[in-house]
């Protein structure tokens, strides 16, 4: 008999071929294939511990993506009734099954402040009075501190956000 963490998915006929068709999928990521393990698992066996141990995950995890496919679970079906096509279908269950966004930490640089680094990246060394031909990060770093444009920053960086045109992750 199930236990109080039994709880069924009810997923229609439609979203459990969405989903198999997704297991199934040979370019899926790792992370996807085992949501959708997860959720086919439960369909067939509702209980956590259950599922859990068949797939090797915890019961924290699996009850995760048992919860997040029950808040999913009216949008998708209003769409389904709406009339989505399946193509449109796979895409909402893609998206419930995507990793939640995470705020992460504050910017430490504001958007003038890099504009005005790469600015300073793109004159020649000479103008600052600095006796080198090119800016290397070191000396970019210091320019950047002595113009007071931030108080702090590496010449790691400076090197990170030039290769990429935005301030490294929190």
């Amino acid at each position: 008999m199930p236990g109080p963490t039994a709880i069924p998915l009810a997923l229609s006929d439609r979203q459990r071929d969405l989903l198999r068709s997704l297991d199934k999928r040979h370019t899926a990521s790792t992370r996807l294939a085992r949501r959708v393990a997860v959720l086919l698992a439960l369909d067939a066996d509702p209980r956590l511990a259950a599922v859990a141990r068949s797939l090797g995950l915890t019961r924290l995890t699996v009850r995760h993506w048992r919860d997040r496919w029950l808040a999913s679970a009216p949008a998708l079906l209003h769409a389904e009734q709406q009339g989505a096509n399946d193509l449109r279908l796979l895409v909402l269950i893609e998206q419930e099954l995507d990793d939640a966004p995470r705020p992460g930490g504050p910017a430490t640089f504001s958007p003038e402040q890099i504009v005005q680094i790469v600015a300073v990246a793109c004159e020649p060394p000479e103008k600052s009075g600095r006796p080198i031909s090119h800016w290397s990060a070191r000396e970019l770093a210091d320019e950047v501190k002595k113009r007071k444009i931030v108080s702090d920053i590496s010449p790691r960086t400076v090197s990170r956000f030039l290769k990429t045109g935005r301030p490294p992750a929190a």
